[in-house]
């Protein structure tokens, strides 16, 4: 009995140790299969993350100034000479603006002392009073010699056929001291205005009746620069 007992004990000590065997070889198969599957997973995230480090290096090259190529930068950046000829042609086209613009203004004054001179001032028969017409005339003349104070005026008397050439000089010299007058009046100095008188000789119209003689009995300006 005794035998048969320790037997049985055997037995049953082997089976759970056969057991006990098979679940260790369970357990330590998952074990491998689970450091497998953390393996592959930190070596496919290292990947992805040397993959994205060499993208954003690679797009840091392009972006990085340093390395622009030197002919590249030559295509930017002008030469000395390329910036000395821009330079030469930037004032050689302000000259040219400059020229224009003392152009313009040199005809503009032509213009104004073209109109200045064509603009006589007239007077009824063997007087030397000045007329309404005359006077407003006159108003515009003042305003614009005291905008262009390097300039003066010289007034020129004149008169019709009608009379003797010594009394038509001094009529002529009448009308011309009137007109001065009322310039200094309105501010011209007196050293900026001559006067002239022509009498009957230098006649505007050419005519032996009232329509010529009334364009002839007049004061003409000559503007002259000081």
């Amino acid at each position: 009995m005794e035998d048969i007992d320790k037997r049985a004990q055997v037995m049953s000590y082997c089976s759970v140790s056969h057991e006990v065997n098979n679940s260790s070889k369970g357990e330590t198969a998952m074990q491998r299969r689970t450091i497998v599957s953390v393996t592959l997973a930190l070596f496919c995230s290292s990947l992805l993350m040397i993959g994205s480090c060499t993208k954003k290096e690679f797009r840091m090259e392009e972006e990085r100034p340093g390395t622009v190529s030197p002919e590249a930068r030559e295509q930017r950046e002008p030469s000395k000479i390329e910036m000395s000829a821009l330079e030469e042609e930037k004032r050689a086209e302000a000259e040219r603006r400059a020229r224009t613009r003392e152009q313009e203004r040199t005809q503009m004054l032509e213009d104004e002392i073209q109109a200045f001179e064509s603009a006589p001032i007239y007077f009824d028969f063997d007087k030397s009073t000045l007329k309404a017409p005359a006077r407003e005339n006159l108003t515009k003349k003042a305003k614009w010699l005291r905008a262009n104070p390097h300039f003066s005026v010289q007034i020129e008397g004149h008169c019709d056929e009608q009379g003797s050439n010594h009394y038509n000089l001094a009529l002529g010299e009448r009308r011309a001291s009137a007109t001065a007058k009322f310039l200094t009046g309105l501010g011209i100095s007196e050293s900026r205005i001559s006067t002239i008188s022509y009498g009957e000789e230098r006649p505007a119209v050419a005519g032996h009746d009232e329509e010529a003689w009334s364009k002839n009995r007049r004061a003409e300006f000559r503007v002259i620069k000081k």
